[in-house]
């Protein structure tokens, strides 16, 4: 990587790992449409591990499928609430980007399941900003969370 301008990361959630390998999720979990643990703390994690590679990072993509708007904007808001303590601490993060701004096409699962701010009527191709894309608004105009 030397000489790159930055490292992007990708994280959606986290995986837990034992002593004999992968674990399930715990039993009372919050699944996404992809069958993922409902878990945004896992981007700090991730950002804090990548950190020690000595490179700007950049989020990537970060979201979740739901067909649950209020929660996409909870996970987005707590995801970007670890972000500002990495922030805090010192670690170079220049950039975070959603995934996905549509609802888009999921080559395993089709359209099914709903990452986007923006929904997409499969029918006539009209597109609605939903609330999540409003919130993403608001942070990046005032370019803090509060």
């Amino acid at each position: 990587m030397a000489g790159d301008d930055y490292l992007g990361v990708q994280n959606y959630t986290r995986t837990i790992v034992g002593p004999n390998g992968m674990q399930p999720h715990p039993e009372d979990a919050e699944l996404t449409q992809m069958g993922y643990e409902f878990y945004p703390q896992a981007l700090e994690g991730v950002l804090r591990r990548a950190a020690a590679l000595g490179f700007p990072l950049v989020v990537t993509e970060n979201g979740l499928a739901t067909d649950d708007d209020t929660r996409r904007a909870e996970f987005v808001r707590t995801a970007l609430e670890g972000v500002e303590r990495c922030l805090a601490d010192g670690i170079d993060v220049r950039g975070y980007y959603y995934w996905s701004a549509l609802d888009n096409f999921e080559w395993m699962f089709g359209y099914r399941p709903t990452f986007g701010v923006i929904a997409v009527d499969r029918t006539t191709q009209r597109r609605e900003a939903k609330a999540s894309a409003r919130y993403l608004g608001t942070v990046a105009r005032r370019n803090a969370l509060s």
